[in-house]
């Protein structure tokens, strides 16, 4: 199933993360993009996050005031099923990368501005599966532009 990168962001550290129209992808990440919390985030096994717009209209229209990069995510995407997103499963975006899912993230109380009532673990895994955002390790460095597509591999 194919989609397209619907925002790239980035920040020195922390959220909400900032969108930009390109990026290059490298092991441990976009360039210009920080974190704060090494022990946590960053890392060749976290060094991409990826998140669906699908996922954030429905938060949305649940009163959250989420938008791409507010939950600290790197690549939103659209048109992907994300039920297939899972540890293990292959990504390409555009022309050159390739990102494979490492794990699903944790969420912190650093995103509890972008909910109601601060439920920032509205997108945990362990309470609400198929919510979460998710980890990457990247396969193949390369250029990402705003429209690109994505694809899952089989």
């Amino acid at each position: 199933m194919s989609g397209r990168i619907v925002q790239i962001s980035v920040s020195p550290g922390g959220v909400p993360k900032t969108a930009v129209p390109a990026a290059r992808v490298g092991e441990l990440g976009l360039e210009g993009d920080a974190h704060r919390d090494r022990e946590h985030h960053g890392g060749p096994e976290r060094a991409v996050c990826l998140y669906a717009i699908e996922l954030i209209r429905t938060l949305r229209a649940e009163g959250h005031a989420v938008v791409p990069g507010a939950l600290g995510e790197n690549v939103t995407v659209e048109g992907v099923d994300w039920a297939a997103v899972v540890p293990g499963a292959c990504l390409a975006l555009g022309d050159e990368v390739l990102l494979e899912v490492t794990r699903y993230t944790s969420p912190c109380a650093n995103i509890t501005a972008a909910f109601r009532d601060g439920d920032y673990a509205r997108v945990s895994q362990k309470r609400h599966p198929g919510w979460s955002r998710v980890y990457t390790r990247v396969l193949t460095p390369g250029a990402i532009r705003l429209g690109d597509a994505v694809r899952l591999l089989p």
